[in-house]
């Protein structure tokens, strides 16, 4: 249970406290004058201390609680001797039956074990000693969920948007609404997925719907409590059609590709050592396909076993296999379609190995060491 017990003074708020002041005199009265008065000042010097309310800060406010929580309110006061505590809700006598109260020496104790919304109201504390007497004020309110929207429709549906309008609900709770929670499911899954939460007015626009899907759409209420227990549901579906598109057909002008042989990269001079297999490269672009000729000394060396000719994506290759001293030349490669030729030239120099080469066949053979021995053996020249 939540007591109230803080000793705090402040002002500016729904609870008041007021000041101790004489109790009203109903009007004149036959008795003497003198005898009454002098009762009254015997009785006010017999009092140790006034009468006064000590209102905790959180009471200064309304104090707000749900449906079915408990109240439990201590107030604070002093007043010697013991001053008379008395309760009232709106001006009128607690009902018994719902609140107790429990009056001590020094604090009074407001108790509801679940309270009700008709438990809301204006409560107020009255202390009287003698001819004086101190209020306080204390306004609580007693909330619940609101209920749902009265009507929700489907106004108007265009591409991937619809637009929605509800009217508030009827029962806002007993406080005010916060906001609405409106939410969309689709055929398909039927899962309920938020799209606005704590929106303020009673239309919006749910925009960023699936082509070709079925939507429904609900709306809580909420307030201070939570979202109310249910929601009001769209009738109709929203049906998010595909736009019919219309399509333009252009001509199509299809691009001439051909195009006459170019080399782009030409053949490169070279010189190479008696024995040894060299290759030639070189490459063309050219459409349709160009038929590839090599040439030596301007002399067609096609069929020619010495050598051998590729040609792959545009790269043209020539091998030569184990060139002599008169494999050397100028080498053409020439491309032709029917749009035209192009060729490209390279010159190719045969040199004779140097004398320090002449026994590597020997080496080959095996051991470097018995490779020497036999070279020496043969009776060749070193150095010429």
């Amino acid at each position: 249970m939540e007591v109230a017990t803080a000793r705090e003074v402040a002002s500016g708020s729904h609870a008041q406290v007021d000041e101790m002041r004489p109790v009203d005199a109903e009007g004149p009265q036959a008795s003497p004058q003198r005898e009454v008065g002098g009762q009254s000042r015997q009785l006010q010097l017999a009092m140790e201390e006034h009468p006064k309310i000590w209102l905790p800060r959180a009471l200064r406010q309304t104090y707000i609680r749900k449906v079915g929580e408990t109240v439990n309110l201590l107030i604070p006061f002093q007043g010697k001797p013991k001053p008379q505590a008395t309760w009232t809700h709106n001006g009128c006598a607690l009902d018994a039956s719902r609140v107790s109260v429990r009056n001590g020496e020094q604090d009074s104790i407001l108790f509801i074990r679940e309270a009700q919304r008709a438990d809301s109201g204006r409560y107020q504390l009255r202390v009287q000693l003698g001819g004086l007497e101190a209020t306080a004020t204390i306004d609580i309110l007693v909330i619940e969920r609101p209920g749902p929207p009265r009507s929700i429709k489907l106004v108007d549906v265009w591409g991937s948007n619809a637009t929605l309008e509800w009217t508030p609900p009827q029962d806002t709770g007993n406080t005010a609404l916060l906001g609405y929670t409106v939410q969309k499911a689709d055929t398909k899954s039927g899962l309920w997925f938020t799209v606005l939460e704590h929106h303020h007015r009673t239309s919006c626009i749910v925009s960023d719907l699936v082509v070709g899907n079925s939507y429904a759409f609900r709306v809580f209420a909420e307030n201070q409590c939570g979202l109310s227990e249910t929601a009001a549901v769209t009738a109709d579906l929203a049906h998010i059609q595909k736009a019919a598109a219309v399509y333009k057909t252009k001509g199509f002008a299809q691009r001439d590709f051909s195009e006459a042989p170019k080399f782009t990269q030409p053949l490169a001079d070279c010189t190479t050592i008696t024995g040894y297999d060299t290759q030639l490269f070189c490459c063309v672009r050219a459409s349709p396909k160009p038929k590839i000729i090599w040439l030596k000394n301007k002399i067609d060396i096609q069929g020619n076993p010495k050598y051998r000719a590729l040609s792959h994506l545009g790269v043209c290759s020539l091998e030569i296999r184990k060139p002599g001293p008169f494999d050397g030349g100028i080498y053409t490669c020439k491309a032709i379609n029917a749009l035209g030729e192009a060729s490209v030239d390279c010159r190719v120099d045969v040199k004779a190995p140097p004398p320090f080469l002449s026994f590597a066949p020997f080496i080959q053979s095996g051991c470097p060491a018995h490779g020497m021995m036999a070279f020496m053996q043969s009776g060749s020249p070193l150095f010429s």
